[in-house]
């Protein structure tokens, strides 16, 4: 069977942003191939995909390697999406189903609910879900494809505190919410700025200044069972 290079594209990428490769160190088709179960065929069709991207740098007499990101870069990505959420929210006022708002109101009620539990590790599940669920709305395939990748490398590039207060952030997810279905895109505008700039204040870098680059890549990770990781 002939595993999908978009399959074997996530798996690199997840690896990448749950640093198992550090950055700046190689990837070898040879051993990525070994590791993921698969020819090499499709892991080079993944590493020009994750350049394209900006988690794959390809250098002179090395090969691919990890992107080393400089924090202007880093930086810029919380700028684009302080900018891009608004956007995705008031489109989604305008556009989005009544799929779309039952999960996103499911999503809100649950998020309500672990916040006042002060269960953290949940909300932060819950919280990407809504708001991959709110780019979706936006009908916007291209938006929702530049935020996902906006949020895969903005968690390899920050760790992010947990908000002060999850029952506020939550009641603010409720209020996009709201503003969504009534159709306001303005109002949904408005609290998905706010939203986002708080979010924006959580994040710490995770390489401030320049790493040391190497060569090397980790070889004792255990080989990845492809078929398994979700399309």
């Amino acid at each position: 069977m002939r595993i999908p290079a978009h399959s074997v594209c996530t798996a690199i990428r997840d690896d990448i942003v749950a640093g198992v490769y550090e950055r700046g160190s190689r990837l070898t088709e040879e051993l990525l191939a070994r590791r993921y179960g698969v020819s090499r065929v499709p892991v080079r069709e993944a590493l020009r995909t994750l350049e394209a991207e900006g988690f794959v740098v390809t250098r002179r007499h090395a090969g691919a390697c990890v992107a080393e990101p400089t924090e202007q870069e880093a930086a810029d990505l919380l700028e684009m999406r302080m900018l891009l959420e608004p956007l995705g929210a008031a489109r989604a006022a305008q556009r989005r189903t009544e799929a779309h708002l039952k999960v996103l109101r499911g999503l809100v009620r649950l998020g309500q609910e672990r916040a006042r539990r002060g269960n953290s590790e949940d909300l932060r599940s819950l919280g990407g879900w809504f708001h991959e669920t709110l780019a979706q709305a936006s009908g916007s395939p291209a938006l929702t494809s530049t935020l996902a990748q906006l949020r895969h490398k903005i968690a390899w590039m920050y760790t992010v505190e947990a908000p002060t207060s999850p029952v506020e952030s939550w009641a603010e997810h409720g209020g996009i919410v709201d503003a969504v279905a009534r159709g306001d895109g303005e109002r949904a505008r408005a609290i998905t700025t706010l939203h986002t700039e708080r979010a924006t204040a959580a994040h710490r870098l995770r390489f401030p200044g320049q790493a040391d680059r190497t060569d090397r890549v980790r070889t004792s990770q255990p080989p990845v069972n492809i078929t398994s990781l979700r399309h």
